[in-house]
């Protein structure tokens, strides 16, 4: 990793050297020529502009195009100050994105009630593609990195199986990134922020030379931890410290042919939100500090351990922690060939790579071990602090052709073929970094290699690797019949795919073991859609579509045993409609049918081998339908030619059959080898969105002004627990002096910006899984992301 960081630190250095050279000018946002949208959103609120988008493997409007897609532009992610994905949350009330436990290093994204419930592991795989300028990302490790220039972001709702393919099944997402223009220019931001936060980022556009275009983008973000470590020299909780850089190079040699070569890198030290007690002993069992407890009791609270239920800015106890490590890199080959005017063929060719170094101890004295204060000093009964502990390295490659063509006006096609091959590999360790040392609370650190936290010196709770192979080939049409007045399309498509995985789990709980597995699937993913235009303006679809999530193993398991895909089948009705040239709406009502639905289930088990308990996860295929009903609402309103008002809806019923407890009965686990009620998580059955720009003209420059609220109900966030996270309800706001031209193509923007604008708390995640048995103590939880404001500078040249 040295000559990665070295390349990561130069191009840091010399993004920052630009931004400090140059004159702060303003960023033009009509700089950006590929989507329209974008460019009618940069000169503020006025007529409903088109919105290109590629969502279809072809570029089509927006408003025409008739699959359920949403976009945020340039100024919206801007407006909202938007710097990584996890950020987008919430602008569009479909999309779900949460932290992998309370980890920043690991995200969770969910589309209409398909949200994965542990994803990160080597043979484990996502229910929504996350796609980088047509690249697949295979991992949720990297998601949270830096977002290098986007142009913008195109969420397409549920099942995209025949034009996306593998773990597409609740839908997509897809980064489009800002190519070279050819022409010198420069752009850069700067800005402050509370937490003694800084942000830095630049983008410099070279002269075409010999049809060569060359981009640099480079970027960084930092702030200090929002939640304060007592433990002196070790980090806080939310602490980010994050970089990336991109270089593009595009060649035209010809008017029918360009070539567009990337390689980007980034870099993300970060550390976990706190996990914190929210009640202690719920279900009111007997209190006891005899050692051994007798079974059915729980321990008390050890005296500097609190119940917290609103948001900490400390901690109760300082615990060892340094900053999760994520490093990722991709190269990325875009070839494009126009053979005839209606005739292109196309090459996509990606090489990438994660590494990621997780150290987690958010849970401290909120989760076990549990205090013991009459446990015999030097027992490991007194130890606690439970620092989760992992190394993963993923590598991946593809290669996908398209043949993208039409026959006159009638007949338009997409052909494809798709090859995705990636090997992942992880070593985790669960050690305690804390000891109690009396009855009291008193505790110590310990010792980094007796207690195995330093590398060399852990003792691996699990250790597995796994390898997928995928291949496809789909086709995708779109047929015009001469009837109607041209006003019917029949969309038809299809995808056959091929996927291969094998695994092995060849450590657990210390021990060698030789768990292996080996899946083949074979699958059709067909597409159907009917499209009718009553109007220039309003046009109706009907759209039936398949897609899957990909099977595997899980590695927190005791035998690795593999799982097959699970698959959706969607109907869906919806309508896009311009209204008055001021008002777009946009409605998609839909049901999906779910079967051989993965479901985790864990438990602390004794392993049979060691003898040792551990944190045990089986994942099941699950018998019978779950079904999955929903609305989808968005509309843009100009009110006026300054004023701007976008809205944005999501219901969504859920309901998932009883499934089998796969754990045998013990009198610690009641619900173990029952039948038992599961859940879809992180899905509210509503949430809404409204985002208000107001833009007012002066002499020399535009005063802008930007507010949005999200708004979301509570929804389980532990597939086996019915208790649900509290309600939301977050307020972002930006006012800018825009596009002030100080010189001839010159301009600089001032902005103040304000996440969580209202300061508003709430838990996005919960477990109750610790309320009985031999770890009880309570339910502990995460809490959102305090208040964060600051001020930016942006220029152009």
């Amino acid at each position: 990793m040295t000559n990665f960081r070295t390349q990561l630190l130069a191009g840091a250095a010399f993004s920052i050297a630009m931004i400090l050279g140059a004159p702060a000018f303003a960023q033009d946002q009509t700089a950006v020529a590929h989507a329209e949208g974008d460019a009618a959103d940069a000169s503020g609120p006025n007529e409903v502009g088109e919105v290109i988008i590629t969502a279809t493997k072809r570029e089509t409007k927006l408003q025409d195009t008739p699959i359920a897609v949403s976009v945020v532009g340039v100024q919206q992610l801007e407006s909202a100050h938007v710097e990584s994905f996890l950020d987008i949350a919430g602008q569009l009330p479909s999309l779900r994105v949460s932290t992998f436990e309370s980890r920043q290093s690991a995200l969770t994204v969910g589309i209409r009630g398909i949200v994965p419930g542990d994803a990160n592991q080597p043979a484990r795989e996502q229910g929504v593609g996350i796609y980088l300028d047509g690249v697949y990302l295979g991992r949720q490790q990297g998601l949270n990195a830096s977002m290098l220039d986007l142009e913008r972001v195109e969420v397409l709702r549920g099942p995209q199986g025949t034009l996306f393919g593998r773990n597409t099944e609740g839908g997509a997402v897809s980064l489009v990134t800002r190519r070279p223009t050819g022409a010198f220019g420069f752009r850069g931001t700067a800005g402050i922020s509370n937490y003694n936060g800084h942000n830095v980022e630049g983008h410099l556009d070279f002269p075409e030379v010999m049809g060569f275009s060359v981009k640099l983008d480079g970027a960084l973000q930092y702030h200090d931890a929002t939640v304060r470590n007592p433990m002196a020299g070790q980090t806080g909780w939310n602490y980010l410290d994050r970089n990336g850089f991109k270089a593009t190079v595009l060649w035209s040699p010809t008017d029918n042919f360009d070539a567009l070569y990337s390689y980007d890198t980034g870099h993300s030290e970060t550390s976990p939100f706190l996990s914190q007690l929210v009640n202690y002993n719920p279900l009111g069992l007997p209190v006891s500090t005899a050692f051994p407890r007798p079974a059915g009791a729980i321990s008390p609270l050890a005296p500097n351990v609190f119940v917290r239920s609103s948001r900490q800015d400390v901690a109760d106890i300082g615990v060892p922690q340094q900053p999760s490590i994520d490093e990722i890199y991709g190269h990325t080959l875009n070839l494009s060939w126009d053979i005839t005017p209606d005739l292109t063929l196309r090459s996509i060719t990606a090489y990438r790579g994660v590494s990621v170094q997780q150290y987690d101890n958010a849970g401290g004295p909120a989760r076990p071990p549990v205090f013991q204060p009459n446990a015999p000093v030097g027992n490991s009964a007194r130890n606690f602090s439970r620092y989760s502990l992992s190394d993963l390295e993923q590598f991946q490659r593809s290669q996908e052709f398209q043949l993208v063509g039409a026959i006159g006006d009638q007949f338009e096609y997409v052909v494809g073929v798709y090859y995705f091959n990636e090997k992942a590999w992880e070593e985790a360790a669960t050690p305690s970094s804390l000891a109690y040392v009396g009855s009291n609370g008193d505790y110590v650190v310990r010792d980094p290699n007796t207690a195995g936290i330093t590398r060399g010196f852990r003792s691996i709770d699990r250790g597995s690797l796994a390898h997928a192979k995928s291949a496809g080939v789909f086709v995708h049409t779109v047929w015009t019949p001469p009837i109607l007045d041209n006003n019917l399309k029949i969309t038809l498509g299809g995808r056959y795919t091929s996927d291969e995985k094998d695994g092995k789990l060849y450590k657990v709980s210390n021990v060698a073991r030789n768990y292996t597995f080996d899946l083949k699937e074979e699958r059709f993913d067909p597409t159907v859609t009917f499209a009718y235009d009553v109007s220039d303006d309003i046009n109706f679809y009907a759209t039936y579509s398949t897609g899957y999530r990909a099977g595997g193993a899980n590695s927190r398991s005791l035998t690795f045993a593999p799982f097959e895909s699970e698959e959706v089948k969607s109907y869906e009705l919806g309508m896009k409609a311009r209204l008055f040239d001021r008002v777009t709406l946009n409605v998609a009502a839909y049901s999906m049918d779910r079967t051989n639905s993965q479901i985790e289930f864990s438990l602390v088990a004794p392993d049979p081998v060691s003898g040792t308990n551990r944190n045990t996860v089986e994942t099941v295929n699950a018998p019978g339908t779950t079904e999955i009903r929903g609305l989808e609402i968005e509309s843009t309103i100009d009110v006026t030619d300054n004023l701007r008002l976008t809205l944005g809806y999501a219901y969504t019923d859920t309901s998932v059959p009883d499934a089998q407890n796969p754990f045998p009965a013990s009198p610690s686990c009641p619900a173990c080898g029952t039948v038992q009620p599961v859940y879809i998580i992180y899905t509210p059955p509503n949430a809404a969105s409204l985002a208000v720009d107001y833009v007012h003209p002066l002499s020399f420059a535009d005063i802008k002004f930007h507010i949005d609220f999200a708004y979301a109900e509570g929804a389980q966030s532990f597939e086996a627990f019915a208790l649900k996270t509290d309600d939301s309800f977050i307020v972002n706001g930006r006012v800018a002096l825009a596009d002030w031209q100080v010189e001839e193509n010159k301009k600089i923007t001032v902005s103040l910006w304000s996440r969580n604008l209202l300061n508003e708390e709430h838990i996005y995640r919960r477990s109750p899984e610790n309320r009985s048995g031999t770890n009880a103590i309570g339910d502990y939880a995460n809490f959102n992301e305090p208040r964060t404001f600051g001020a930016e500078v942006a220029f152009k040249f």
